[in-house]
């Protein structure tokens, strides 16, 4: 490892083998871990009564607060061996399934979400646990491999119903392996990576515990955003230099413009 990778070369083997790792360190110093999770309960205490709280999308947005763990040394430093020193920051999200009623989160490929958005489809989502997330309250399952096969990322999509389930679409029985799909057990402060292109979802929470994370999504720059997709979404330069020509937001700013241009569309990204 170099001074600023903290994964291993046979940790990189395995995520580009697999689709995903758990590299089983925790991404922040305590206190700093602490003021992240502070930072979201405020949140979630002024969510409004009808708004659920399992997608809390582009906090950063209206929050530069924020980029102080998005753009922080310890989170790239878990992303440049996987992407390379060129990094921007691509999207962040809390996803927090309450105790007890904590929507399902279908079978998907977080790409079927982004075509019309980047291309190449190269992203790498750090999931960090803000609770203690297991099999009991709704941990992420993923399926290894899956980003390299078969429809690698495209999968064929079915309704399912929104009352039960985070997204309104599933990727058909036909197209899964669920037999195949292995949990994402963290403790708080600990992250995942997987591949944006990789098969995932998660059961309800049932359980008396709370399961919240924090995604941050990150992409080499060589990655281009779509002109459509620049009126309502922004990248912003995390590490190195831009390769593909993009456009990057001030991380000192606010945008709540970029939020009521992404509350009016019809299509959601993930």
């Amino acid at each position: 490892m170099t001074a600023t990778q903290r994964l291993t070369a046979e940790q990189v083997a395995t995520y580009h083998r697999e689709g995903y790792l758990l590299p089983v360190v925790n991404v922040f110093p305590d206190r700093k871990f602490q003021d992240l999770k502070n930072n979201f309960e405020a949140k979630l205490a002024v969510l409004p009564a009808d708004q659920r709280p399992e997608g809390m999308a582009s906090p950063h947005f209206t929050d530069p607060k924020l980029m102080e763990w998005l753009l922080a040394d310890e989170v790239l430093d878990l992303v440049e061996p996987l992407i390379g020193p060129d990094i921007a920051l691509f999207f962040s999200a809390f996803i927090c399934k309450p105790k007890g009623d904590g929507k399902r989160v279908p079978w998907h490929e977080d790409s079927s979400y982004w075509k019309p958005i980047i291309s190449p489809m190269e992203v790498v989502t750090v999931w960090l646990a803000i609770d203690p997330s297991t099999t009991e309250n709704g941990c992420m399952y993923i399926v290894p491999r899956t980003h390299n096969t078969g429809r690698k990322g495209f999968s064929d999509y079915e309704p399912v119903d929104t009352a039960k389930n985070v997204f309104p679409t599933e990727i058909t029985p036909a197209q899964r392996n669920d037999a195949a799909a292995v949990p994402c057990i963290l403790k708080p402060g600990q992250c995942s990576l997987h591949d944006g292109r990789l098969v995932h979802g998660s059961p309800p929470n049932t359980s008396d515990i709370r399961r919240c994370g924090f995604t941050m999504r990150y992409v080499p720059t060589t990655v281009k955003l779509s002109e459509d997709a620049s009126d309502w979404h922004q990248l912003y330069l995390a590490r190195g230099r831009d390769q593909a020509g993009n456009y990057y937001a001030d991380p000192t700013k606010s945008y709540p413009e970029i939020v009521e241009r992404r509350a009016a569309r019809t299509k959601k990204i993930h």
